[in-house]
């Protein structure tokens, strides 16, 4: 077996009349930390103000920060099958403020790579206003979600696809029966 250094850093093992070849990876450009890169971050860092700041506080100013004016949402339980402009998403704000007393969103993860950010999350209120049709009953829920953002090359969210619990939450609700009791169960 013979060994050799490499001008890559690496080596290059010869053994059994097999090359192996061993490159150690370069150290990442400056300002680029493993596991992620500072448009990454920043990305992640948009969305949780978005989520934290705008939606749990109510501060829609970061409406027009964070998102382009024209963005998208790809919201499955909109009855369009989309949420349209940063201006809609500030109704959307005040809408789930005057549903729930202490709504908040808690992020439980996020991942980022190239133009996508991905958040999981859990969303929690005391409901105490009219909400997808269902008037205040005082109860309390949480509901889990998954939403993947993409920014384009200005650093706005142009499109979101979100994944939420609203059968759980409207289970919550008591506005859907849970398995096995509904009518005649």
């Amino acid at each position: 077996m013979h060994s050799k250094n490499t001008p890559f850093g690496g080596c290059i093992t010869l053994s059994w009349g097999v090359r192996w070849y061993v490159v150690e990876r370069p150290n990442p450009p400056r300002g680029v930390r493993k596991g992620g890169s500072p448009v990454s971050d920043e990305n992640k860092n948009k969305v949780r103000r978005l989520l934290e700041e705008a939606f749990t506080e109510g501060k829609a100013e970061v409406v027009d920060e964070v998102l382009d004016p024209d963005f998208v949402c790809y919201d499955p339980n909109s009855e369009a099958g989309e949420v349209r402009g940063a201006e809609t998403i500030k109704g959307e704000i005040e809408y789930f403020h005057n549903a729930f007393a202490d709504f908040a969103y808690t992020i439980e993860d996020q991942m980022a790579q190239g133009d996508k950010v991905a958040t999981r999350y859990t969303i929690s209120g005391t409901h105490q206003g009219e909400f997808f049709g269902v008037p205040a009953t005082g109860k309390r829920i949480e509901m889990s979600g998954i939403n993947i953002d993409r920014f384009d090359e200005s650093g706005k969210v142009v499109e979101e696809w979100p994944e939420y619990d609203l059968l759980g939450a409207m289970r919550q609700l008591g506005a859907v029966p849970e398995p096995g009791q509904g009518a005649g169960a």
